[in-house]
Parts: structure tokens; C-alpha cells; sequence
């Protein structure tokens, strides 16, 4: 387990609980070792020569032995405790921070299944294994050293009980965890589809009573439970033999004891207080070698958390490879500024694995004027929205330039690029909270003046004050109490807040009629004039008066040019014009 990582940034208030917690439990150990030697004392010279005054004496200190134990054990479990749930919370927070960095091919890489399990699940073990190193991994060792001293000082011969037992249970406790922990790893694996299919029914909880597939997915769900209950029982088919044997070890060794150990009391080679004694160091160290055992149990199901957890938090970021990956990164590079909000693609290639023998965009040169308004369409699966997604770097270009006022967009700082670009998807994604507060990610000291403004562009303002709290009206989970064209609008008006260089419309007026969406088309033109417009499209009608229109086709430029250009010199984008004209007339 690599805790120098795991326990990266730790404040010191949990740090310091790490550090106490071994220290009271070399405490602990210390007082429970004592107490067994002070019994025996007690039995062979205080009850045996009936001196009742060196009984209450030695019974005394045995009595502050044990309340020093006590205190030591109840301070070892709070320190451990605090210790243990400072370190979750520290490490679901960088796991936090990690995946916001995440890139679009990071995310889609983990999946959000297996990263929510990683998240939960995961640092749930890893949590429990570091209260476990910190205080049992203290404890059971040292208490099984001590024991073992101890008794091999009470009776040398008697403890070769112990040198024998000992090899034999942990060649089985290894053998155990070879074969345990890819079991482990193949049971987390259906952790994560099993989440997969849970966070997929509950976003699409209304397409699946719509389509009245609730039987269908029950019966999913049913399938993948099932699939990992298997797993955890193919997992622990090993692990449930721990327990027996080592139960078996301890009743070995506590009847070797007393038959042995009787045996020599009867021949006078050892007291009775000594036998007592010894049996207690007996039950001691084979409780510690238990205590072991389920941490060796948990320790094996732990490092396969912990190397999903290390996946995550070792997968360079998706700012350190925008970093890593600009060609011309300096000290200054924040100082970078657009001469204007240009927009070219020079011999761009693209693929998701990044071979080039799989590229979804191929050969793609464009060049978008500053504040011109460009409009890109093409059938469905023709990277349209991949193509814009190369802009701010939400994927990286896999060979050739996308260039933003004449620089390498490699050479922008990630965040700094993100402040020049609005980008509205085409998934609409709102946040609990109220509408002021959404709008307001987009640049959060913007004044309430402002919001209205942009919301008025953006064709909201209205709808928004028809609503019983206005611009305080509050938001379910992903905007579930809006409808469709109310929540593109909010989200246009979250991207117009930022007053971006370049403005990404991708397919966002799809669930508005057309005379909003001409309003809002209007309202852009006239007011954010220095703003570079790209609009995704499936409606020619949203796209016809841009100043250069781009055709998709397969991931590669079927044609370029202005709407009467392309209508007489490009066959798709005739026939979408024609099928599209057709259906108005028809309607």
C-alpha cells in the first residue's frame, strides 16, 4: 500500500492522530504483557505462602496495569477512528479534485459506474485498512512478540508450541491470498457494472416508465446483482477458510498447553501460577495471530481497492496532459491573448485510442473567421460534435493544429482557454439550486443586471418571471421541473454570461420552436458581434444565413461554403435542403 500517496495533503490534525494511535497501543501492549507475570506472582507466592497483604499489594498494581490498559485501549480506538475518517475524507477529496482535471477521454476511460464505486466502495475499504495499520498492525504484532518472549521465559520447552504452529499458519495465510485476491479484483469489476446500471436507470428513470420497460430493467438489474453475488462467493470460497483454520490452530495449542504444561506441574518443573500464566500468554498471542488473520483478510481485499484507487489518482490529469502535451509552455504562458477570435483547423486528425487507423475525424482544414458566424451539419455519427469539442480541449487533437487568434490552442493555459470559449451541449445540464445560481457558473460575480440581460438575449427572461420566485425559483436535480427548450435556453444564457471569444452552439436549439430560435439567432448577431459563432445544427434553416457552412460527412469535409454555394455544388447538403423543405411544405 503506497500510504505516501494515499495520505497526500493530510492535515495535521489527522496526522497527528496517526502518530498517537501506535504509541497508546505500544502502551497497551506493554500493561496486558505485565498483567499474566503479576498473576502468576500473585498465585505462587501470595495465595501459595496465604500472605493476604502481598495478594492485596500485587493484586493493586495488577489492577492499575489493567485501568492503564483500559485507557490506553479506549484512546487507541478514538485516535485510530479520527485518524480513519480524516483520511476517507482526504482522500475522496483528492479523488475529487483528480476527476474534475479528468479530460472528456478520462472520464469515458473509467466510466462514471466504476469511478462512483471508486469514490464510495473503495475508499470505504482503504479507510478501514488504515484504521487497521495504524492501530491492529501496531498491536497484534508487538502483543504476539511480547507474548511469545514472555512466554518463552515462563518455560522455554513449553513455547516450541508456538515455533511450530506459527510457519505451518502462515504458509496457509499465503496461499490464501494468492489465490484470494484476483477473485477480489474481478469482484469490483461487477461493484462497477453493477453501479452502471443503477446510475443509468435512475438518470433515464422517465424513458423507462415511458417505454414501460420496468420489467426489463429489473430483470438487468437482476442479472448483474446476480453476477456479482457470484463473484463474492467465488471471492470468499477462499477467504472462509481463515477462520476455521485458524480456530483450529488456537484449540491445538491451548490443549498442547495443558497437557504439557500439566504434565510438568505434576513434575514439579513448573508452578501452577506459571501454567496460568503461561495459558494466558497462550490465549494472547493466538488472539493476536486471529487478529492478524482478519487483517490479512481485509488487507487482501484492500489492495485491490487500493489499486484502483492508485489508477485514478496516477492517470496524469487532464490539466497536467494539456501541459505536458503544449508545445510552447513558458513561465509567461498566462500572458497569452488572442490577437482576435479567429478559428482554424490545419490537416486535423482525431480517434479515441490514438491510432490513427481508427480516426473519427480525418483531414479536417477550416477556417472560421473573428466574429463570423459558422454553421456545421451532417447526418448523425458525423463527429460534429467532436469536431468543436477539439476547440477547448475537451480532446486532444491526435495529429495536426486547431489554432484560436492565430495560436496553438496547445499553448493556452486549459483554464484560460475555457474562459475564451462558451460551449452549450447537447445534453442540457442544470444543477440543484436556484436559476440565479446556475447562470451564475458561467461567471459567478457577474450583477443581477447582467443575468437578466443575457437571459433576455437567450430568450428566457420571460418564461423565468412567469415563475412564482422568478430567478429564484429552485432547480431539481438536472432542471427535471423545466421543460426541454426552457432548459437550452438557460443553459445558452449560462454560456452568454461569460461573454465568450467563441461561441459553441451544439445542436441547443433543438427542443425550440423556430421563431425562438430565429430570435435568439438575431439577438446573437447583434449583440455579441465580436464573438465567433459555431452552431451544430440538423435544420438548415438554422444554419442558411451563417457566413460559412461547413458539411460533415464520416468524420470528413463533404463541403464548405455559403448556403447558395453549397446548394448548387453539394449533393448532401441539397438533399438535406430538399428533404427538409419538403417536410415545411408538407406541415
Amino acid at each position: 500500500m503506497d500510504l505516501k500517496k494515499l495520505t497526500q495533503g493530510l492535515p495535521q490534525k489527522y496526522v497527528l492522530f496517526s502518530v498517537l494511535t501506535p504509541l497508546v497501543m505500544i502502551g497497551e501492549v506493554l500493561m496486558e504483557t505485565f498483567i499474566p507475570l503479576i498473576m502468576s506472582r500473585i498465585i505462587d507466592k501470595g495465595i501459595a505462602a496465604l500472605d493476604t497483604s502481598y495478594v492485596i499489594r500485587t493484586g493493586l498494581l495488577m489492577v492499575c496495569c489493567t485501568l492503564l490498559s483500559l485507557t490506553f485501549g479506549l484512546a487507541g480506538g478514538r485516535f485510530s477512528s479520527v485518524a480513519a475518517y480524516g483520511f476517507s475524507k482526504n482522500l475522496r477529496s483528492v479523488l475529487f479534485r483528480k476527476v474534475q482535471d479528468f479530460s472528456f477521454s478520462d472520464s469515458d476511460y473509467f466510466g462514471t459506474g466504476s469511478l462512483v464505486t471508486r469514490l464510495t466502495t473503495d475508499v470505504t475499504n482503504l479507510q478501514n485498512m488504515y484504521q487497521n495499520v495504524i492501530r491492529s498492525m501496531i498491536r497484534s504484532p508487538l502483543m504476539l512478540i511480547f507474548g511469545t518472549l514472555m512466554a518463552c521465559f515462563i518455560n522455554l520447552k513449553l513455547a516450541v508450541i508456538f515455533f511450530v504452529s506459527i510457519p505451518v499458519l502462515a504458509f496457509f495465510l499465503a496461499f490464501i491470498a494468492v489465490k484470494a485476491y484476483p477473485r477480489f479484483k474481478a469482484m469490483f469489476i461487477k461493484y462497477d457494472q453493477l453501479n452502471t446500471v443503477v446510475q443509468e436507470n435512475l438518470s433515464a428513470i422517465r424513458v423507462v416508465k415511458a417505454f414501460v420497460r420496468g420489467e426489463y430493467e429489473e430483470e438487468k438489474f437482476n442479472k448483474t446483482a446476480a453476477a456479482m453475488r457470484d463473484a463474492q462467493i467465488k471471492a470468499e470460497k477462499i477467504v472462509v477458510f481463515n477462520a476455521p483454520l485458524m480456530k483450529f490452530v488456537i484449540y491445538m495449542c491451548i490443549i498442547s498447553a495443558l497437557w504439557f504444561g500439566g504434565n510438568m506441574v505434576l513434575q514439579s518443573k513448573m508452578t501452577p501460577g506459571e501454567l496460568i500464566s503461561f495459558l494466558t500468554y497462550v490465549t494472547q498471542i493466538l488472539m493476536s495471530l486471529m487478529m492478524l488473520s482478519m487483517i490479512f483478510v481485509q488487507f487482501i481485499l484492500s489492495r485491490a481497492s487500493v489499486a484502483r484507487v492508485m489508477e485514478v489518482l496516477e492517470r496524469p490529469s487532464g490539466e497536467q496532459n494539456l501541459t505536458q502535451n503544449s508545445s510552447k509552455v513558458s513561465a509567461d504562458t498566462h500572458s497569452i491573448e488572442p490577437e482576435d477570435y479567429s478559428v482554424e483547423f490545419k490537416n486535423v486528425f482525431f480517434s479515441y485510442d490514438g491510432t490513427l487507423q481508427n480516426a473519427v475525424l480525418s483531414n479536417i482544414n477550416i477556417k472560421i473567421s473573428s466574429g463570423s458566424t459558422a454553421g456545421i451539419i451532417g447526418g448523425t455519427g458525423s463527429s460534429k460534435s467532436t469536431l468543436v469539442s477539439l476547440i477547448p480541449r475537451l480532446y486532444e487533437v491526435s495529429q495536426g493544429q486547431v489554432k484560436l487568434g492565430g495560436v496553438d490552442v496547445s499553448e493556452y493555459p486549459y483554464k484560460k482557454l475555457r474562459q475564451l470559449t462558451g460551449i452549450v451541449l447537447q445534453k442540457n445540464v442544470l444543477f440543484s439550486g436556484t436559476i440565479e445560481e446556475n447562470i451564475r457558473w458561467g461567471r459567478p460575480d457577474a450583477s443581477m443586471q447582467e443575468i437578466e440581460e443575457v437571459c433576455k438575449y437567450a430568450q428566457a427572461h420571460d418564461f423565468i418571471m412567469s415563475l412564482p420566485d422568478g430567478y429564484q425559483t429552485v432547480l431539481g436535480q438536472g432542471g427535471v421541473n423545466l421543460s426541454g427548450g426552457q432548459k437550452q435556453r438557460l443553459c445558452l444564457a449560462r454560456a452568454l454570461i461569460k461573454n465568450p471569444g467563441v461561441l459553441i452552439l451544439d445542436d441547443a436549439a433543438s427542443a425550440l420552436d423556430t421563431a425562438t430560435a430565429a430570435k435568439i439567432r438575431t439577438a446573437l448577431r447583434e449583440n455579441f458581434k465580436d464573438t465567433t459563432k459555431i452552431i451544430i445544427s440538423q435544420r438548415i434553416s438554422s444554419v442558411q444565413d451563417a457566413d460559412l457552412i461547413i458539411v460533415m460527412d464520416d468524420g470528413k469535409i463533404s463541403g464548405q461554403g455559403t448556403h447558395s454555394t453549397l446548394l448548387s455544388e453539394n449533393k448532401i447538403y441539397k438533399e438535406v435542403y430538399d428533404s427538409q423543405l419538403r417536410e415545411s411544405e408538407e406541415t
